[in-house]
């Protein structure tokens, strides 16, 4: 049975598992239609509630996919898309806020967005934006006349979009702070994982991570914002298939078996198989009930490949949280960051 949280001020019930439809997975991408529409069917009939989209997810092929799967499903769930702000946009940021929303609006066949998220991350300054670089913008960018906040402002005010929210990612806590005092977001989307669990608590003592999460769903908590947690399974490394070394789905973005920080990844998430058999469940399930073991969480997004993995994950919402014992182990493991303070040179 699927469980439903409070999103934050928004009060929107949303179920703990969302369906995310990024390129990772590469379900909403790379799937057929027929198999698309068949899984956010079955999503619905499982009690998901909350699909997480952007303009990015190819080119806007995401959201197309998703609303034509609503429509076949007759369904109107909560719906959440974002606005990548890049460097040929920046002469007009609330202006590109807003034609974006409207163009995700169209591809959604939605009137309106229940939640509208800036996908680039706050910045302490203005970072350097070559190409199609959108991962962070400079809070002076978000606050100042014309920026984010003036975009937003207009699409609250004209009823496009409910709530608004920003995407964190690592070492930005602050900035992050400061735009929760402003009153105008409901949400965040952060990363959240067993691999680096910062946004959640302090650094576990031993434990090497490439970005401190800075406590950032405490502080949410605190400023009464809710939180969606991305990448769940950190780039779908904390799955049965990835700890025994088997290929990922055909419709899943690869990964290089050889490349350093994908071996480092995999021997990590053989760390913690013992998850699954103290559990019960998967790994993919344990990482999930990790997730939302945190009251900061307001829901743990999926990004699915296939049926059977949508049923898996869905499951983790009725299995609760995870048990203390498991919990006490786990720091023991971030202890020795993996095993591999002593393993590596």
């Amino acid at each position: 049975m699927m469980r439903y949280r409070r999103m934050g001020r928004t009060g929107l019930a949303v179920s703990e598992i969302g369906f995310g439809c990024g390129g990772n997975a590469g379900l909403m991408l790379r799937g057929t239609a027929a198999e698309q529409a068949r899984i956010v069917a079955r999503a619905l009939e499982l009690g998901v509630n909350y699909f997480d989209n952007a303009p990015d997810y190819g080119d806007g092929a995401a959201e197309r996919n998703l609303g034509r799967a609503l429509k076949a499903a007759g369904a109107r769930p909560l719906l959440c898309s974002k606005v990548e702000i890049r460097r040929a946009d920046l002469d007009d940021i609330a202006g590109h806020v807003v034609r974006s929303t409207e163009d995700s609006l169209r591809r959604l066949g939605v009137d309106a967005l229940d939640v509208l998220q800036i996908h680039n991350a706050p910045w302490h300054e203005a970072p350097a934006m070559e190409g199609v670089y959108y991962a962070r913008l400079g809070i002076d960018d978000y606050l100042r006349d014309g920026g984010v906040l003036d975009g937003l402002a207009r699409l609250l005010r004209d009823g496009k979009v409910r709530h608004a929210g920003f995407v964190c990612r690592g070492d930005d806590v602050n900035v992050a702070q400061r735009l929760f005092q402003t009153g105008m977001f409901g949400m965040i989307n952060v990363p959240y994982t067993l691999l680096n669990p910062t946004a959640g608590q302090a650094p576990p003592p031993g434990l090497n991570v490439a970005r401190d999460g800075g406590g950032v769903l405490c502080h949410a908590r605190g400023a009464d914002v809710g939180a969606a947690i991305y990448s769940v399974l950190a780039g779908g490394f904390l799955s049965e298939d990835s700890a025994a070394g088997r290929p990922r789905h055909p419709v899943a973005r690869t990964v290089d078996p050889a490349a350093e920080a994908v071996r480092l990844n995999m021997e990590r998430a053989r760390s913690l198989r013992f998850l699954a058999a103290d559990t019960g469940g998967t790994l993919a399930q344990a990482a999930f009930r990790f997730v939302l073991s945190h009251p900061g969480v307001s829901t743990a997004l999926g990004g699915f490949s296939a049926m059977e993995q949508l049923e898996e994950i869905a499951a983790a919402s009725d299995a609760g949280p995870l048990p203390g014992s498991a919990l006490a182990a786990l720091e023991r493991v971030w202890r020795t960051d993996f095993g591999l303070a002593t393993a590596l040179p």
